[in-house]
């Protein structure tokens, strides 16, 4: 008692509280993986958990205890503010910028443009919807109930795109760019609209700005630190163990910009934790950062639970009766109106076809932390009513429920598509090659003829077709195309010849790898003109680098999910005969040869590229993705 007193902590504080709180949030994951509900969002369990669970015990809290739960609960949505900054691309967005020979069909390609479009296009459809929900119930501002209908929400996107490896294509960046444009401008003019309707239109609403200028400044000082030897060697040495000044600095810095917002108003904390993020992200690597698997354990671990946990624990569906005899139509209206809004504008995207336009509008009207938060704002500045706050509530539920379901039921993901990998065999190898390839964003299936592997590599996340790769009317069931490449991988060698052969003889197939355990089953697949992999010299070649060279191979290893090495073939007629430094390639990865015929070069500035030339490139997978798109 006496360390306590020279500390000045009291023991009083009652963490039972704290502790439902945190049973709830430890159970959840749990529960879900236990009913299968893996494709519900955890949020919208922690909500509803949270008001069945938790609402009916925090009237037995204290004041005290309910504090705070509070700030913790702030705290998490300050954390999903920041996060949400984080998850977006600003150097894709950055790259997307250069209005150098702007044309129509550059301006259609353009997913930062197009989403700004977009973001125009829905805000008008919004207000024309607003303007009608008025007919039915009393809204007090027009434009602010317009700008809550036009959030999205980048959290539940990304992972629906990410699981269905279509966050590298041209429309999984077209979907991205409009959500994350949709978060960036609604969160700016939610600062400014709550800033106005509490203040009115002052001189003092210029101080928002003051946000953007503190951005640049740590923008440019980033830039200038992270080129500092000496600064980048005492991080590294100060990041791990009981110092972890990398997460130290991050708490560091949102805190500046959260404070900076408060002194501006309290609405900016939004905007603040979100810039926070935004810069962050800028200089973070995020497929190999440890920071931001440490932040997310923080946020989603601990603080961002609380916050959903709490928004459930105080939702009040007695606030729905404020709506009497109108709540059903409004109710029916608002769920529409959040659907077309987003739909309608989709169709800009029609080059992709109508049941993908469709598909991406549904899967942008789910909803979440945004809409919850806007909604929250509006009623603490009593320009949206308890009645309305709680129906936007129940939409966030809504939406994340169902968006993401009816996304994958109207634009089903086929892993037989043109550009896949077929693996024959479901052994170790295989296996970690369609991991490996998934990493890439490449479209990979194994056919496996043992049900109980089969399963097994169902469980792990990956495609599987249950077959035998003997049977030719599997290679018609997965749609095997000439431009796909076929790796026989079974566990006995005369299957892999077998395999082999009736896929060169049947088929025609030219693009085989096997692997060869003896030189007379070696002899064999040449003679069919199957790649070979010789695995006593892969594991020669290893070793070898690991004596030779084992710092650079180390390397090379550690950093296989953020860099690799592609191979393109130069098919674009518009960079024939230009030079490299004429095409403003990605800076995250560059050419490291070029095959001409029987020639290689090394590239310089200077060095024409010509139709026909396979270029190599060196680089992470969104640069090695840009390269394909100017290349080919």
């Amino acid at each position: 008692m006496q360390f306590a007193s020279i500390l000045n902590i009291s023991f009083n504080f009652d963490y039972l509280p704290l502790f439902i709180v945190a049973a709830l949030a430890w159970s959840i994951p749990m529960l879900k993986s236990l009913a299968g509900l893996t494709k519900i969002p955890n949020p919208v369990l922690e909500l509803i958990l949270g008001y069945l669970i938790a609402r009916p015990l925090i009237n037995s809290f204290s004041v005290e205890s309910i504090r705070i739960l509070e700030f913790l609960a702030l705290t998490g949505f300050i954390f999903l503010m920041f996060l949400t900054g984080l998850e977006i691309d600003v150097n894709k967005i950055l790259d997307s910028m250069s209005l150098k020979r702007m044309s129509l069909s550059r301006f259609r390609r353009n997913p930062f443009l197009v989403g700004i479009l977009l973001f125009f296009i829905t805000i008008s459809i919004s207000l024309l919807f607003t303007f009608t929900i008025a007919q039915l119930i009393v809204i007090k501002s027009i434009w602010y109930f317009s700008l809550i209908m036009v959030t999205s929400s980048v959290g539940i996107i990304l992972p629906v795109l990410k699981s269905r490896e279509e966050i590298n294509t041209e429309f999984g960046q077209m979907i991205i760019s409009a959500a994350a444009i949709a978060d960036i401008i609604s969160i700016i003019l939610f600062t400014l609209s709550a800033f106005i309707i509490k203040n009115g239109f002052k001189a003092e609403v210029l101080l928002i700005i003051v946000l953007f200028v503190l951005f640049y400044i740590f923008y440019r000082i980033g830039l200038r630190l992270k080129d500092i030897r000496f600064f980048k060697k005492v991080t590294y040495q100060l990041a791990h163990a009981d110092l972890q000044i990398r997460i130290r600095g991050t708490i560091f810095l949102i805190l500046i910009f959260i404070i900076s917002s408060q002194f501006i108003d309290k609405e900016a904390i939004l905007l603040g934790a979100f810039l926070a993020g935004l810069l962050l992200s800028v200089f973070l690597y995020k497929t190999r950062s440890l920071l931001l698997i440490k932040l997310d354990g923080m946020g989603y671990g601990f603080f961002i639970p609380i916050f959903f946990i709490m928004v459930g624990a105080q939702f009040n569906a007695s606030d729905l009766k404020d709506l009497d005899t109108s709540l059903i139509p409004f109710l029916g209206l608002l769920i529409v109106a959040l659907y077309l809004v987003k739909i309608i504008p989709s169709f800009i995207w029609y080059k992709f076809g109508i049941k993908k336009v469709f598909a991406g509008g549904i899967l942008l009207a789910s909803r979440l932390s945004l809409i919850i938060a806007a909604s929250k704002i509006g009623l603490d500045l009593e320009i949206i009513t308890p009645g309305i706050n709680a129906c936007f509530i129940l939409m966030a539920v809504i939406t994340c429920l169902f968006s993401p379901t009816l996304y994958n039921l109207i634009n089903p993901r086929s892993v037989f598509d043109v550009g896949k990998t077929v693996v024959i065999g479901g052994s170790s190898t295989g296996v970690l090659l369609l991991r490996r390839l998934k990493m890439h964003a490449r479209a990979a299936v194994i056919i496996e003829k043992k049900k109980k592997r089969y399963n097994e590599i169902l469980s792990k996340g990956l495609d599987a077709y249950h077959g035998n790769g003997l049977d030719p009317s599997v290679y018609e069931e997965v749609k095997l195309s000439p431009s796909n490449y076929v790796v026989v991988l079974t566990d006995s060698d005369k299957d892999n010849i077998k395999i082999s052969r009736l896929l060169r003889e049947e088929f025609g197939h030219e693009k085989i790898i096997s692997r060869s355990g003896t030189s007379k089953i070696e002899l064999e697949l040449l003679r069919l003109g199957v790649d070979i992999i010789d695995a006593p010299r892969v594991i020669a070649t290893t070793v070898e680098n690991l004596i030779l060279r084992p710092t650079t191979y180390q390397a090379l290893i550690e950093t296989f999910e953020s860099f690799s090495v592609e191979e393109i073939t130069i098919t674009n007629k518009r960079i024939d005969r230009l030079q490299v430094k004429e095409i403003p390639f990605h800076t995250d990865g560059f050419l490291m040869l070029i095959r001409r015929g029987k020639e290689m070069y090394v590239p310089h500035g200077d060095t024409n590229l010509r139709l026909d030339d396979t270029v190599i490139i060196f680089g992470t997978n969104r640069a090695i993705q840009d390269f394909r798109e100017r290349l080919t």
